[in-house]
């Protein structure tokens, strides 16, 4: 469920994104707190995106690329991120 203060225009997309990060951190062995340490972000901010309460913006999409040892393209690279609201 997004959360009142996480308009966005592709929800489906935004909780589809979410469980890819937490999927992501989770098989590199990361806690959300190690991801947040290696992204120089805080904790709460992985915890508010994989709550699908925050839109990560280009530069947090960045960070977590790098900390996770991947390509912005693979964190959002799936039909369900980017089609999911209906549009092809």
């Amino acid at each position: 469920m997004v959360a009142a203060d996480c308009r966005v225009k592709n929800p489906a997309g935004l909780h589809a994104f979410s469980e890819r990060l937490r999927y992501l951190r989770k098989q590199q062995g990361y806690s959300q707190q190690k991801l947040a340490d290696i992204a120089n972000v805080e904790q709460s901010t992985i915890r508010r995106i994989e709550r699908v309460q925050l839109a990560p913006t280009l530069d947090l999409l960045i960070s977590l690329s790098r900390a996770l040892g991947l390509e912005v393209r693979d964190l959002v690279d799936d039909p369900a991120i980017t089609h999911s609201d209906g549009a092809l």
